[in-house]
This record gives C-alpha cells, structure tokens and sequence, in this order.
C-alpha cells in the first residue's frame, strides 16, 4: 500500500515522484511503458526523461495502472490532458474512496475547454472538496536535480489542500496552499500560451526588450482571462501565476519555449509536434483558450498572434507584443 501514486512518468511525473519519496512517502509511478518501469524500478533511472538522475529506492514504480492505483492514500495525476478522461474513465473506479485526486497537469481539454479539475470532477462523480491541483515555477530538471523551488496547492477545500502539501514537501520542495483554483489553475494553463510566444520570437531572433514586453503585457492578458473566470487578481501575482510565468519563459527547460522556438524557426505546427520529445500542452490549450476568451469578451492579442502562427496565417517574424500595435496609445 503506497502513501501515494503518481500516474505518469514524463520529466514532471517522475520528477514529482521523487519529491513525494524524497519528502518520506512511500510512493508508486505509473509508467505506461513496461521498459521505462523496469528502469525506474530496478536501475534508479528513467534516462528518456531525466538523465543523469538518480530516484529513491523508496519510489517504486509499474506499468500496471490498476495495481498502481491499489491502496493508494493519495492520487497524483501527471499525464498529456488529452489522455486524462479516456483514463480515468478506465480505471477511475481501481482509485480508493476518499484519497485526494491530485492534477499536476496544465492544460484545457479540447472540445469541452474544461480545466483538468472540472474533467475530473465530471469524469469520477466527484464532488471538488477531493480535488486539488499543483502549479508553480516548476522547471522538473531543475527540481529533479534538488534546486530550491515551491509551488501552490489549490483546493476549494482547504483541508485537502493542507493534507496535500504537508506530503508534497521536502528540503528542497516547499508547497504553499491556497483556495482559488480557478486561479492557480488557470495560471498554469495560461503562462504556456506566453512562454509559446516568448519561443517564437527567440527563434525568429528578437532580444530581450521584446521578450520583456511580451512577458508583461502577457501577464496582464493572463490575469484578465483568468479574473473574468472567477479567478482571484491576487492568484495571478503569486508562485501559479507571475512565478511560473517567469521560469516558464525564461528557461531552454520549458517544453512550450522550444515548441515556441522551433515555431519562430520556420517549423510548422505538425513538425514542431513531430520533434517533440514530451507534449507541449500550450500547443493544444491555444484553441480552447481563444474560444473561452472570446465567450468572455476577453481581448488577448498575444494569444491571437500566437494561433496565427500557429495555423500559418502569419509569418513568425511578424508576431510583436500588442502594446506596440495599436493605433492609439492604451493605459497600461
């Protein structure tokens, strides 16, 4: 019987999996791969995601999601968003009554535009007090590598987001808690959208005057999206919001910066998705975004610069921040 599973072995999965051990829980990690658990389990390794990293011996890991699941007191899911409903419709019912069910995901499911929490709300009958979600200035090489960071635990119980960061903690993983998920959510969503366009004008070879004026002006989008949705303004100036904008854009880590990279390369959407090693989930939020920021009479003009270049309708080196676009000055 676990203390707690994560399901998922990408470079957060596993990353996350080894905070969890690393803070003394007895901790499984669903690999979907048979050869990727074999290694974690037997070598201390997963060299595909995290090279040069060596796990816990109290981390154990299987390719058996069902067997994962068993005993578990708390579920921590870490896999692409597009995968999370088909598996939690097979195997919601393997999850133990009462154990907190934990996303670790940022992203917005295509076709319904629901936040992770919502999909899992819908998809397990669950009501949102089990529920919690983590987002953060979570770089996983850096934090698999044992450099201080911290995070925020969301959840609309605050006991549930209590019992949750008193496991995710360690000497170098501090977690933080609040009750805005929409917020912290939203945050984590949002910041991949930035940290694309950030990419994309690196590669085209625009320097640092851009990317800081996108950054800010991209946090403001961020937090008007994110406020028109219930979301506290508060949120959005803390570690889900301004922190993990920050490291997202900042670093060659960011799976989204090098999507956004390799678009401003000259890269189409369909290439850029076939040389990715991990998914980058701004890549499959920008639509469901764009459709929810429009029901809302949002205006984001970074992000609707974003999709341009994404559907090819606009050359990457056109793409600017938007307080350099209107014909008339704006407040900031």
């Amino acid at each position: 019987m676990a203390d707690a599973v994560v399901l998922g072995a990408g470079s957060w999965g596993t990353t996350f999996a080894k905070a969890l051990a690393d803070g003394g829980a007895e901790t499984v990690l669903w690999a979907r791969r048979p050869e990727a658990a074999r290694e974690i389990d037997e070598a201390r390794r997963n060299t595909r995601y995290l090279p040069g990293i060596t796990l816990p011996a109290t981390l154990h890991a299987t390719s058996d999601v069902r067997a994962a699941l068993a005993g578990a007191s708390q579920v921590y899911l870490a896999v692409p968003s597009q995968q999370l409903r088909l598996l939690l419709r097979e195997h919601g019912d393997a999850i133990e009554p009462g154990a907190p069910i934990v996303s670790l995901m940022k992203g917005v499911e295509a076709g319904s535009r629901m936040r992770m929490s919502e999909v899992i709300a819908e998809e397990l009958g669950l009501g949102v007090e089990r529920i919690a979600v983590v987002s953060g200035p979570n770089l996983a090489l850096e934090i698999a590598q044992e450099q201080p960071t911290a995070a925020v635990v969301s959840s609309a119980s605050a006991e549930t987001a209590r019992a949750v960061a008193k496991r995710a903690r360690n000497d170098y993983f501090h977690s933080f808690i609040n009750t805005d998920v929409i917020g912290t959510e939203f945050g984590g969503v949002l910041k991949n959208l930035v940290a694309l366009a950030i990419g994309i004008v690196d590669g085209v070879g625009y320097g640092e005057n851009t990317k800081a004026s996108i950054i800010t002006r991209g946090l403001a989008e961020v937090t008007d999206f994110a406020v028109a949705h219930g979301a506290e303004r508060e949120t959005l100036r803390g570690l889900a919001g301004l922190g993990d904008l920050i490291a997202t854009c900042a670093s060659p880590l960011s799976r989204n910066f090098t999507a956004g990279r390799l678009l401003g390369m000259g890269y189409s959407r369909t290439d850029v998705i076939a040389r990715m090693e991990q998914v980058a989930e701004g890549l499959a939020s920008v639509d469901p975004v764009a459709q929810l920021a429009a029901a809302k009479g949002v205006r984001m003009p970074i992000l609707e610069q974003v999709k341009l270049v994404l559907d090819g309708q606009m050359d990457p080196r056109d793409i600017a921040p938007h307080l350099t676009t209107d014909d008339e000055p704006i407040e900031e």
